[in-house]
C-alpha cells in the first residue's frame, strides 16, 4: 500500500482479486454493470468549524491528507459507501434494531429457525449481506433471495483466524438454525445494506450441546 500525490488529479483504477478471478473465467463472467464510491480513508473529525481563517478553511486538513493507492483486496475496501439521499434528508439510513437469537436447550435440534428480515430507514436496501461470524455455532440459509447477480461481500472486518469459519450470504432475509455444539457458544450476525452501507449486528447464543442431546435421547 502506498500514497498518491494529492497535488494532481489521479484516477488509480485496478482490478481486485475478485475482479481478476472473474476476468480469468472469460468475458461473459467479467461484466461491470455498477459502481460505488466510498470515503473509508476520510476522518471527518478533522473538519474544523473553529478554524480562525473562516469557513473556507474548515476542511483544509482533510483536503491536504494523502490519498491511499487503490487496494486489490476487496476484503478491506468500500466499508463506508457514499449514498444519495432524498432532498432535505436529516438522517442517515439505519437498519432497524433486531432481536438477539437464543436457542432453547430443551428443544434440541427441533428449535425453530428464526427469520431475520431487516429493514432500512430513509432508503430501503434492495438486499443485504449477512455475515455469520462462526458457522460452527449456527447455520444460515437465504429465505428470500436478493435477485439479480449480486455477489457476497467478504467479511473484511473479521480476523484472519475467524474469516475461514464465517459464512456470507446475500439475500433479503435469512433463517438461522441451530447446530449442536461442544459447549455453549455465542457468535454474531452482521448485516450490511448493499445499497446504503448501513450495518447492524445481533448476538446468537447456542446452548444446545452434544451432551444435552445425548441426555434427552436416553
Amino acid at each position: 500500500m502506498g500514497f498518491l500525490n494529492n497535488t494532481t488529479v489521479t484516477v488509480d483504477a485496478i482490478l481486485t482479486k475478485k475482479g481478476r478471478e472473474l476476468l480469468a473465467q472469460g468475458t461473459e463472467a467479467f461484466n461491470i454493470t455498477q459502481f460505488a464510491l466510498a470515503d473509508d480513508e476520510i476522518d471527518y473529525n478533522l473538519f474544523d468549524v473553529t478554524h480562525p481563517n473562516g469557513s473556507d478553511f474548515y476542511g483544509k486538513v482533510i483536503e491536504n491528507m494523502p490519498l491511499l493507492e487503490a487496494i486489490p483486496d476487496e476484503n478491506h475496501v468500500m466499508r463506508y459507501k457514499l449514498v444519495t439521499l432524498p432532498k432535505n434528508s436529516i438522517r442517515m439510513p439505519k437498519i432497524s434494531e433486531l432481536a438477539a437469537i437464543t436457542f432453547i436447550t430443551s428443544d434440541g435440534l427441533t428449535n425453530a429457525s428464526p427469520l431475520v428480515e431487516p429493514t432500512t430507514s430513509v432508503i430501503q436496501d434492495s438486499s443485504y449481506t449477512f455475515i455469520l461470524h462462526d458457522k460452527s455455532v449456527a447455520d444460515m440459509k437465504a429465505e428470500v433471495a436478493a435477485g439479480g447477480d449480486v455477489g457476497a461481500s467478504t467479511p473484511f472486518f473479521l480476523g484472519d483466524d475467524d474469516a475461514p469459519n464465517s459464512k456470507t450470504t446475500v439475500a433479503k432475509s435469512v433463517r438461522i438454525s441451530v447446530v449442536p455444539v461442544q459447549k455453549k457458544a455465542v457468535t454474531q450476525l452482521t448485516i450490511i445494506g448493499n445499497d446504503t452501507g448501513a450495518t447492524q449486528s445481533i448476538t446468537i447464543t447456542n446452548p444446545v450441546t452434544l451432551a444435552s442431546l445425548t441426555i434427552e435421547n436416553q
